[in-house]
């Protein structure tokens, strides 16, 4: 099956020759991406993976990625934090029918990852929500993307961590 899904990275300083970069992402398996450099200092990978799973498509094209350019430091993977926008988009519904359904389900809809003037959910979450829900066209891969790309990002967040301080802030917030 085919996975979309995006990489984000953040380069060191001796990384940043576009055409060096991009020979040495070719050499290691990642031609299957669009290559985005539009800010300085930092890398966007477009993948369009082949993969028996989401899971196995991103790992494969994190680990291709980490042999070619060893320094880079992941930044985020997507499709996972969205606005109601986006969500709107993916289901094929507008803004309007999002919010009344996140208003008129409080108790049950997923809570956001951010609240504010622009508040941010993980993807897979609302996707799992809207599926118990039914009558919603959901595409199976873009849901087991979002699972994947969701488990990617609690693990780099957890990474920055000291192990001791995610053990301690485990036990509080279980």
């Amino acid at each position: 099956m085919e996975y979309t899904f995006t990489l984000k990275y953040q380069l060191a300083e001796q990384d940043r020759n576009p055409d060096a970069l991009i020979e040495r992402l070719g050499e290691a398996g990642c031609e299957d991406a669009l290559v985005g450099l539009g800010q300085p200092g930092r890398l966007a990978l477009e993948f369009t993976r082949e993969a028996e799973s989401a899971q196995a498509a991103v790992r494969s094209a994190l680990a291709d990625v980490k042999r070619a350019i060893p320094r880079a430091r992941l930044i985020e993977a997507a499709p996972d934090f969205v606005g109601l926008t986006d969500v709107a988009e993916i289901v094929g519904v507008s803004r309007q029918n999002m919010r009344k359904l996140m208003l008129n389900h409080v108790g049950s809809f997923p809570a956001p990852v951010h609240e504010g003037s622009a508040s941010i959910w993980h993807l897979a979450e609302v996707l799992d929500w809207l599926g118990a829900r039914g009558g919603y066209a959901l595409e199976r891969n873009m849901l087991e993307t979002a699972k994947a790309t969701l488990e990617v990002n609690l693990a780099n967040e957890a990474r920055r961590l000291a192990p001791k301080a995610a053990r301690e802030l485990e036990l509080l917030i279980a």
